[in-house]
């Protein structure tokens, strides 16, 4: 156990350094697509927390994503916070979001908790849409600048730095996540995907397990929806829609649930292909659509999965 979490420490490292070489020899617009895809791969690692170790399908994660965003946005805006106490509101406001709507949806399963996730998210991205003097209505809030914001030699202003920023943020809660799910808690989770009566007959309290997961899950959703925030320099109620959720989830299936690095790489490839298909046709979601079905037909444990059963194939060739 401890030597396959050095390797994937390791792995992680060995991906952030290449990251970071990439950054010093692409233009800017690239740069720009490379924090973004880093910020879905925050988002998508959290929602694994629930889909891929939890076995809770949500499809309300943009709830989290979106309240970080706001939050984030409103600190900045009306109460003129600095970066860290911004990025701070973000982080807590989607927390504390997670643990109200917890107490509701995880006393429901399978597709019940499906659509109860996307209830709660749609009534977020309702109140975001009509609540004009706080939100900003469907224009949404403007003007989040990072211009003063600085980190030792980085400068926020900075395409360059600020991807370097995020990068760090990443690596961080990555290694965050992963040593969760590696400890005995993470353990828990899994058996209770598994199977929760099973769990809850061997004395696990199979609720509490599930609740703690929901908030550190929401906590590290809005920490991608604060960064969002500072990237795009705005925040609309496209952030709560079920759009994101869905691209998300996407992303998580198509990488691999239940795995590090199979959401990151489902971040990348649908980041990089939504920017790609826009300039062909601005049917993205029917596109979207395509491609769940192909992963769900073609490759039902997503990218990773289909590369382990590629390694595996000439072993198990009969000689």
């Amino acid at each position: 156990m401890a030597g396959g979490l050095r390797t994937q420490v390791a792995l992680l490292a060995c991906f952030a350094v290449a990251l970071f070489a990439i950054s010093r020899f692409v233009p800017p617009y690239w740069v720009s697509l490379l924090t973004e895809a880093l910020i879905w791969a925050i988002l998508a690692l959290s929602l694994d927390i629930l889909l891929g170790h939890t076995g809770l399908p949500s499809l309300g994660h943009a709830a989290f994503y979106g309240m970080g965003g706001y939050a984030a946005a409103i600190c900045f805006l009306h109460f003129d916070q600095s970066f860290w106490m911004c990025l701070a509101a973000g982080v807590g406001a989607a927390a504390l979001l997670a643990l109200a709507f917890g107490l509701l949806v995880l006393r429901t399963t399978a597709v019940f908790f499906l659509m109860i996730t996307l209830a709660l998210a749609q009534v977020l991205w309702g109140i975001a849409y009509t609540w004009r003097s706080v939100t900003g209505g469907d224009d949404g809030l403007r003007g989040i600048k990072r211009d003063a914001i600085e980190l030792g030699p980085l400068q926020f202003a900075l395409t360059g730095d600020y991807f370097v920023f995020v990068l760090l943020v990443f690596v961080l809660a990555a290694l965050l996540m992963l040593v969760i799910m590696r400890s005995p808690f993470g353990y828990a989770l899994r058996g209770i995907r598994e199977s929760s009566e099973r769990m809850g007959a061997l004395g696990y309290d199979v609720w509490r397990y599930k609740f703690i997961a929901f908030v550190v899950a929401g906590a590290f959703g809005g920490l991608a929806g604060a960064l969002f925030v500072f990237n795009k320099n705005y925040v609309s109620p496209e952030a709560l829609s079920v759009v994101v959720s869905a691209e998300v989830m996407l992303m998580v299936i198509l990488g691999g649930a239940g795995t590090l690095f199979g959401p990151i790489i489902g971040a990348l490839v649908i980041v990089f292909l939504s920017y790609w298909v826009s300039g062909l046709t601005e049917r993205w979601n029917l596109v979207l659509g395509i491609i769940y079905i192909l992963v769900v037909v073609l490759a039902p444990n997503g990218l990773t999965g289909l590369a382990q059963r590629w390694r595996r194939a000439p072993a198990e060739q009969p000689r």
